[in-house]
């Protein structure tokens, strides 16, 4: 299921050239089947159309405190827009809209709607960078803050005044991610929960240019990042070159490695302070010996490689395990060999191992979808065939129920 089905998520837009972006974050929120209603100032209508609005949310869209039409008058009650929300976003967040909030300034539905939100609001900052700096702006995005609502940070880009600099509204996507977060972790076993993932392939050095590597997408390790990202978790994400990322997940630390040596040392560095470690990483075996500084030129004919082995990454960590902590590996085997994962478990010194199939037209590094099963000392556990993003979900569920989070 969605992680945001049946989520009431109500959105001001106001007057700022980036309200063209909203359609976007309309069709990220319907998407993952949350329900959308959408409010407008009237200066924002110059920038997009309430039609576009209401054709993408499937929901009428609100842009005035009183409808006056020729046969009738209705007014919008704010109130209950605001009682419905599980969230308010309101986006873009101009300055003159911040300023109003802080003061308590009521002179349009989405003000007004605004005062009478109990439930958590989401801004996003969106404006020209002098605008942006000024003590006074500055001002009314801390005190916002400081009343518990979530201020999105404005990343740094091209402006439309042709300047450069903070001040843009942050991403749709970046938005979308912040709201799933604030939507899902109030109730989740996960939230505040410290996480160790490792995911992608790792590259060994051949010579300056060339390197052995594997198929390994990294998809599993984005979408158990994504999952834990939205269900409030401090995740950090030790990844190899990976052509599958999410990047600037909420709660997310990025640690980019190329080699096994690298990625173990930056395991080793946090696994201390962690709850649960995730070791879906695909790390080669071998590596080169001795790995030339330059690039190895045809003409000199055939190189011979001498190969060493790399070290273990989970059984390495896990020798420090610390008694509350769970550790959960991954196994790619040839065959579906669950005497062989469950050895592996055991050697590893892991709490589980998700067992798959290489060449499994179903599973494995290539596909979108994998076959998995959960194999432990207390049995196993498979799951059926279905997207990794939602196996994500799956996993992280079967380790609640197991270990008891």
């Amino acid at each position: 299921m969605s992680s945001l089905a049946g989520k009431h998520v109500l959105i001001g837009i106001t007057g700022g050239i980036a309200a063209y972006k909203l359609p976007f974050l309309v069709r990220l929120l319907r998407a993952q089947e949350a329900e959308v209603r959408i409010l407008m100032t009237p200066s924002a209508e110059e920038f997009v159309t309430p039609l576009t609005l209401a054709a993408l949310s499937g929901q009428a869209v609100h842009h005035h405190l009183v409808d006056r039409r020729a046969d009738q008058t209705a007014w919008n009650n704010h109130v209950a827009h605001a009682e419905w929300a599980d969230l308010m976003i309101i986006a873009p967040a101009t300055a003159n809209t911040l300023a109003k909030a802080v003061q308590g300034l009521c002179d349009n539905l989405v003000m007004a709607t605004y005062l009478s939100a109990k439930c958590p609001v989401l801004w996003a900052p969106a404006m020209d960078l002098d605008m942006y700096q000024h003590p006074a702006v500055r001002q009314n995005l801390e005190t916002l803050s400081g009343w518990g609502q979530f201020v999105m940070d404005s990343p740094s880009g091209p402006l439309a005044s042709g300047l450069s600099g903070a001040g843009r509204m942050a991403e749709p996507e970046a938005i979308f991610h912040q709201a799933r977060r604030m939507l899902c972790s109030n109730h989740s076993p996960w939230r505040g929960k410290k996480i160790l993932l490792t995911s992608g392939p790792t590259q060994e050095p051949i010579d300056a240019v060339r390197f052995v590597t594997n198929g390994s997408s990294g998809r599993m390790g984005n979408a158990f990042a994504l999952a834990w990202s939205a269900l409030g978790a401090e995740v950090t994400w030790v990844h190899g070159p990976s052509s599958v990322q999410t990047a600037a997940l909420p709660g997310v630390h990025y640690i980019p490695v190329k080699t096994a040596d690298a990625m173990l040392q930056a395991c080793q560095a946090v696994a201390d302070e962690q709850d649960v470690m995730v070791f879906s990483a695909a790390v080669a075996d071998y590596k080169p010996s001795n790995p030339l500084p330059g690039k190895w030129k045809k003409a000199h004919g055939p190189l011979a490689i001498q190969w060493d082995e790399n070290p273990d990454v989970i059984q390495t960590v896990a020798a420090s395990k610390k008694p509350h902590q769970r550790i959960l590996g991954f196994a790619l085997e040839s065959t579906w060999d669950e005497a062989e994962a469950l050895r592996k478990c055991t050697a590893k010194h892991a709490d589980a191992i998700v067992l798959n199939q290489a060449g499994d037209p179903e599973g494995g590094m290539h596909t979108e979808t994998n076959r998995v099963a959960l194999i432990s000392q207390a049995g196993i556990s498979p799951l059926p065939v279905q997207s990794k993003e939602d196996l994500a979900w799956a996993i992280l569920d079967w380790m609640v129920t197991t270990w008891k989070f």
